[in-house]
């Protein structure tokens, strides 16, 4: 299925905030119920209450609806102040995993990613949508770090860019993988490990856990 471009939205009453947030978690429910391929967009205009022009004159296609619907759930991802590098990380580690553990953000994600594979419109507003919004925990930890002393800081903004791209890489492939592709949980242990991995590299990976 390819995405249709978008079309430029007329001018006139502006959008509603509250009509939006009413189609997003319709979108939602309906993923939990149906599973992507069932969900129509009839269907979570009917859920949302909303007539079937608003919808379509907000998302083209079920695709990009989904894609959004998802993406508003790793907005409410936060980069929790534990107190070091170490336990920030694995705070939102384990917020991203308990995201993923819903079957709305599990079906929608691994149904939108599937259909990107063959549609480049569609793997563009993932990366918009999704990663590159999400990229901004990245960039608050490393600075919360820097300030703290436990990163050096880097004068070189593009390869800050680089280095910022390779850690959300990382760490969202893991978590991604562990719990979609193996289907196993990324639990507190596994976290841990995986942090110490992450921060230390393979040689720390096999030194004896402090805690």
């Amino acid at each position: 299925m390819q995405s249709r471009t978008p079309a430029r939205r007329a001018t006139g009453r502006p959008r509603s905030a509250a009509a939006d947030a009413a189609i997003l978690a319709a979108t939602r429910e309906a993923l939990v119920e149906l599973g992507w391929s069932k969900l129509t967009l009839v269907d979570v205009a009917c859920r949302a209450g909303v007539a079937k022009t608003t919808l379509y004159r907000r998302w083209s296609g079920k695709n990009e609806l989904v894609v959004d619907a998802v993406a508003e759930l790793f907005d409410a991802l936060r980069l929790p102040d534990r107190g070091s590098l170490a336990a920030d990380v694995e705070g939102v580690v384990l917020q991203f995993a308990a995201i993923l553990a819903r079957p709305e953000a599990r079906s929608g994600l691994m149904a939108v990613v599937a259909e990107s594979t063959r549609d480049e419109a569609l793997r563009e507003r993932i990366r918009a949508s999704i990663v590159d919004r999400q990229k901004r925990l990245v960039l608050e930890g490393r600075a919360r770090a820097q300030a703290r002393g436990e990163l050096p800081r880097e004068s070189d903004p593009a390869r800050t860019a680089r280095t910022v791209d390779l850690i959300f890489d990382v760490v969202a492939g893991a978590v991604v993988h562990r719990t979609l592709v193996s289907a196993e949980p990324a639990d507190e242990e596994w976290v841990r490990g995986f942090t110490r991995v992450l921060l230390l590299g393979l040689a720390g990976a096999v030194a004896p856990d402090p805690g």
